[in-house]
């Protein structure tokens, strides 16, 4: 007697915005996978066809969003072609915009919010299981993995949409995330990447004071971790005791990234920032005091409401002085609900936004340029991300790697020229030959 076996429903979960996001969409990943789907992570056309293809959008500022509904657009195409079964969307966009969406894309299956991966498995006739909830499904390349802290923020910025759109600030507990690294350990995860909205208020809500650098501490402890890098911290009351375990624990990166917004007091007061110049130019003397050479990140937003020329150049004078090692900028987008929508009038044209933004990246390319050309004849050990073999050509195959200065996605890379043979996930100790503003270029020194 033939007995039929059932073929397991090909799903890909495309994730799109920031790397909170794509924590949501690994464990969700998870919860597929042990439902017996064949899961595969940002699924491209060549991997079509799907049974169901899982969009998890950004809907932080207008460009995402219009990225998102394009990505969108694209798989029901796919679907009238016959390529993808079901459409299904999550994350931010429809957290904030379903009932709009299901009437301008009705070939969508069904629409979840940020919270809803119990009901996205129910639909898709998959059991939840709590027990799951500390595994993930890697999309990154395996020897790294991004950790998310808490959900929500409890900040209000003018500017920003991200409380309504994910709530007040909830930190997850302690010994939830201590498995979860430990899992991700497991799967051979050397680099830890902590993420939150604001990972510098962790703990607050548990226990009435901030547990970041107690957190840290459980995460150097757990073998096979060998790096541990933060990311998306606030600039009012940072934890110290963070920057002095900083300065000891060698398993910590010597970096931070910390979104000052801007230094003009005008407009930190116009975006609720709950902060002033003084007490940012004392805190970024804190960080090059606590710890030397530490390779500071930041984010800086032109043409929000209030800034006119003058506090404009007073951007570029903070940003001339402070030097900071790594900068990312955006231009300021009224967001439907937030403060600045509802009290602030846009009074900065989109041609100006533009212009500011171009004149300060340039500023910050030059200083990035500076700072990378410092590091040339430096020795440094290297974390390979990614074997690079070219199509065709006389091109020689390249690692792309990065020192302990160079966070995923968002900085450049430490390039290695001709060595085919080091695996992405090793170590590496190279010597520094030359520089651009976003990339190094080095020489393999020894494995590791």
């Amino acid at each position: 007697m033939q007995t039929s076996r059932r073929i397991p429903q090909r799903v890909s979960v495309y994730t799109l915005g920031c790397s909170k996001n794509r924590v949501d969409s690994e464990h969700l990943m998870r919860q597929l996978q042990a439902g017996g789907m064949k899961v595969i992570p940002d699924a491209l056309e060549e991997d079509y066809p799907l049974d169901t293809l899982i969009i998890n959008t950004c809907g932080f500022i207008h460009d995402a969003r219009e990225e998102s509904v394009n990505y969108i657009l694209e798989a029901l195409l796919a679907k009238e072609e016959g390529r993808l079964g079901k459409v299904l969307v999550m994350g931010c966009l429809a957290e904030r915009y379903k009932k709009d969406l299901e009437k301008e894309m009705p070939g969508v299956d069904a629409f979840f919010g940020v919270t809803d991966i119990p009901l996205i498995t129910a639909y898709l006739g998959v059991p939840y299981h709590p027990r799951l909830a500390t595994e993930r499904v890697l999309s990154t390349p395996a020897h790294y993995a991004y950790l998310k802290l808490s959900e929500g923020c409890d900040r209000n910025c003018a500017y920003c949409a991200i409380p309504l759109i994910r709530g007040p600030h909830c930190s997850r507990p302690m010994s939830e995330l201590l498995a979860e690294a430990g899992h991700l350990a497991g799967q051979g995860v050397k680099e830890l990447v902590l993420v939150a909205q604001d990972t510098s208020f962790y703990g607050l809500d548990l226990t009435g004071k901030r547990e970041l650098a107690t957190l840290m501490e459980g995460l150097c402890l757990i073998g096979g971790i060998e790096r541990i890098r933060l990311l998306y911290t606030y600039p009012q009351g940072f934890p110290l005791d963070v920057l002095r375990l900083m300065a000891q624990e060698p398993k910590i990166c010597q970096y931070i990234d910390v979104p000052l917004q801007h230094v003009s007091d005008k407009v930190l007061t116009a975006m609720r920032r709950n902060t002033t110049k003084a007490e940012t130019l004392q805190l970024i003397e804190d960080f090059r005091t606590f710890v030397p050479g530490l390779c500071l990140r930041t984010t800086l937003m032109v043409g929000h409401p209030g800034e006119d020329e003058q506090a404009f150049l007073e951007l570029l004078d903070f940003v001339k002085g402070a030097r900071f090692e790594r900068m990312g900028a955006f231009t300021y987008s009224r967001e439907e609900g937030t403060y600045g929508a509802l009290h602030l009038k846009d009074r900065v044209p989109e041609k100006i936004k533009r212009e500011r933004y171009d004149r300060l990246m340039e500023l910050q390319q030059e200083i990035s340029f500076t700072y990378n050309k410092s590091r040339i004849g430096s020795i440094c050990s290297v974390l390979a991300d990614y074997l690079v073999i070219p199509d065709e050509g006389p091109a020689k195959p390249v690692v792309l790697a990065r020192s302990q200065f160079e966070a995923p996605e968002v900085d450049g890379y430490v390039i290695l020229e001709n060595a085919p043979d080091i695996k992405p996930g090793s170590f590496v100790k190279v010597r520094i030959k030359n520089a651009d503003a976003y990339d190094l270029y080095a020489q393999l020194i020894e494995k590791q």
